[in-house]
């Protein structure tokens, strides 16, 4: 840390210094902030149009760990992120 002396400085000479030193520092923060993005959950019948496969297929997914399903009251949903995150790319 450097050292700064305060010898013939004017009260806002100081302010103005002090705000530039805090505007360099929120500038670096806004340019490394990324900003969460919510969990989206969907139905079984929304990821069964996104993916084109019928409601038994899903069942045997989750069967197989291949999705991974959440429930609340008997009700079956997935984060469309690990929706998404299940479907590879083969090499043909």
């Amino acid at each position: 840390m450097e050292a700064i002396q305060l010898i013939q400085i004017t009260p806002e000479q100081l302010q103005t210094e002090i705000l530039k030193g805090v505007k360099i520092q929120i500038d670096e923060l806004k340019n490394h902030f990324q900003p969460k993005e919510p969990n989206e959950y969907l139905s079984r019948s929304e990821v069964s149009k996104m993916l084109g496969v019928d409601l038994s297929t899903l069942h045997n997914w989750n069967k197989k760990k291949i999705l991974n399903p959440h429930a609340i009251s008997g009700r079956i949903f997935y984060l469309r992120s690990e929706v998404e995150a299940s479907i590879k790319p083969i090499n043909v």
